[in-house]
């Protein structure tokens, strides 16, 4: 099922404070199904990141951890996210997932600049780890924030680009969040959430 988009983001609009605001920001994703590309490309339409930062399974739908013989499949869906981010303007960071293929990424990466997980990223005045499980992290603490995905859990100064996407507007470090289009965790896999 492919959700109505463009109409979906001007239901719900986008928070004023990120469509208004001046400040260079960084747009944090994770996790992402290829059911809502379309929902990513608009938001990168409206609200024009000099950042985009990934942090891992571009193609979640797509479990290449449990059926490997996905790959031609994942090669496609990631091809299309990848020409997105890459046409955005932004730069662009990403960091692999245990779902994604690290050979297929530095195959087709033209300009983005693939991270490894638990690396320091300093953007400006703003120093970001960076990693797909939080478990592989182990911050400094003169980092900013933590970000990451991979599953559900929270972290002091950390952002998890599982529950939203997550806007930093690198002046003032405020976050902004904006949430995922209804069905981004069935697409996911996630059958069942409670509590959130």
């Amino acid at each position: 099922m492919r959700l109505n988009l463009p109409s979906f983001l001007r239901r719900r609009g986008l928070p004023k404070e990120l469509l208004e605001s001046k400040e260079a920001k960084v747009m944090h994703i994770s996790d992402t199904p290829d059911n809502i590309y379309s929902f990513i490309l608009n938001l990168i339409e409206k609200s024009r990141p000099e950042y985009i930062i990934h942090t891992g399974d571009l193609v979640d739908n797509i479990k290449l951890e449990r059926k490997p013989e996905l790959k031609e499949r994942y090669r496609e869906r990631v091809k299309e996210l990848l020409d997105i981010l890459e046409n955005s303007g932004a730069d662009v960071y990403i960091v692999p997932g245990n779902e994604d293929s690290e050979e297929i990424l530095k195959e087709l990466v033209r300009k983005a600049r693939i991270v490894k997980s638990g690396e320091i990223v300093k953007i400006g005045k703003v120093k970001l780890a960076l990693a797909h499980d939080p478990s592989q992290l182990n911050p400094p603490k003169d980092v900013d924030f933590i970000l990451y995905g991979h599953n559900f859990r929270t972290l002091r100064r950390g952002l998890n680009g599982v529950l939203n996407v997550n806007f930093i507007l690198l002046g003032s470090k405020k976050v902004v969040r904006v949430k995922y289009p209804d069905g981004t965790n069935f697409e996911r896999g996630y059958k069942l959430m409670r509590g959130l």
